[in-house]
């Protein structure tokens, strides 16, 4: 018998449905009440919503809406209606917010048919013009302020209101290997913590001397940065792979010294063994003459380790060149030296019309106490003999 009753409603829900598609919300409202009469289900509330919302009663469908989402709350198809419910009410930031939930939870758009991701557009759309409006809004309310605030911490106040606003999210770091605990997101590091930079950005002369020389004898050493072996998937490095694109030479690499490149350009191998760089055995430092051609753009990433970070000095800019850390961008400037966490997403443009040519070398976190570095050197090693093994 039950079974009967659940082939019964089930046919009545079908009848229902098709009701619907052929927008007679009487007759759909007529079927539902049959099925109702057999027991409440999630399908049946919903498609008494959609008739109420047929008919003209937005508050009454928007109730059952919340009636079906009690029932099934990740139901995400449930929540764009809720939203659009919302917008017919004139709820519009109340809508903003439930869209924002339906969005996190969509499934991946290849499983979502046209109709859906006419929703899901329609959606992330009116998020991101909400968003911009409240943006918009708060800038407004703490104009007065920003006057005594330093360029450089308004530049993070201003990234912190587009995150609370929605339009951005909070760096984060995603290293590859180590994720040691307690230390900063920060994209790029206040120079204070490295007084060494100076020392650093006044021998550009001489490290691009050397390197000048390095590209005129040496340029056939320069080997694509990427490197994946033919098994392995390729992810956004597709066009990079085993490409000249993007291409280095290595002073140091993985903790060795390249001594044959070393001896070509002693003066820049000699300041930075006079440099704080990370060493750990195996591991690090690495420094590295990265290049990368005109109109060549370096695809989101992060690295191994936020135990370590990057240092970039320019030596060869002929013309436009961007970075992006987390949600700053900036442009690389001949003499101008910066350090950041390259375990928080990254990337790199040469919008110039010639080949680009940066120092790259990895330094220990500054918060990291000395003996610690010991510690988690020891600790990196130990996982490498035990995944050999």
């Amino acid at each position: 018998m039950a079974g009967d009753l659940g082939s019964r409603q089930a046919d009545l829900l079908r009848q229902a449905g098709e009701a619907l598609a052929r927008l007679d919300a009487p007759g759909a409202i007529r079927l539902l009440d049959q099925a109702d009469a057999i027991g409440p289900t999630h399908n049946g509330v919903l498609n008494r919503s959609v008739a109420l919302r047929l008919q003209g009663d937005f508050v009454g469908s928007l109730a059952l809406i919340d009636r079906a989402l009690s029932m099934e709350p990740y139901d995400f198809v449930a929540l764009l209606a809720k939203g659009a419910l919302l917008e017919k009410i004139g709820r519009g930031k109340a809508a903003a917010e439930v869209y924002r939930n339906a969005l996190k939870i969509a499934p991946p758009r290849d499983r979502c048919p046209p109709a859906v991701l006419k929703q899901l557009d329609y959606a992330s759309e009116f998020v991101r013009t909400h968003a911009q409006a409240l943006r918009d809004h708060m800038l407004a309310e703490v104009a007065g302020l920003r006057g005594a605030v330093d360029p450089e911490t308004l530049d993070r106040f201003d990234e912190g209101l587009e995150i609370y606003a929605g339009l951005k999210s909070a760096p984060k770091q995603e290293p590859i290997l180590l994720n040691y605990p307690r230390l900063p997101a920060i994209p790029f590091y206040d120079r204070t913590l490295f007084p060494w930079l100076g020392e650093l950005e006044g021998a550009t002369q001489m490290i691009q001397d050397e390197l000048t020389a390095l590209v005129e004898t040496e340029l056939d050493r320069f080997a694509p940065y990427i490197q994946y072996p033919p098994e392995a998937p390729v992810n956004q490095w597709g066009e990079l792979n085993h490409s000249l694109k993007w291409s280095s030479l290595f002073l140091w690499k993985d903790g060795a010294k390249q001594d044959d490149i070393c001896d070509r350009c002693p003066g820049t191998a000699a300041l930075l063994d006079r440099l704080p760089m990370a060493h750990q055995d195996d591991f690090a430092p690495t420094a590295v003459f990265s290049a990368l051609q005109p109109h060549t753009h370096i695809p989101p990433h992060t690295g191994s380790a936020n135990v370590r970070l990057l240092c970039h000095l320019p030596l060869i800019l002929p013309g436009p060149a961007r970075f992006r850390v987390g949600n700053t961008t900036r442009d690389w400037k001949m003499g101008q030296a910066w350090v950041f966490d390259d375990t928080i997403e990254h990337e790199a443009w040469n919008d110039a019309d010639a080949l680009r040519v940066i120092l790259i070398f990895d330094v220990w976190n500054p918060y990291l106490a000395e003996s610690e570095k010991a510690l988690i050197t020891a600790m990196m090693k130990a996982q490498r003999r035990f995944m050999a093994n």
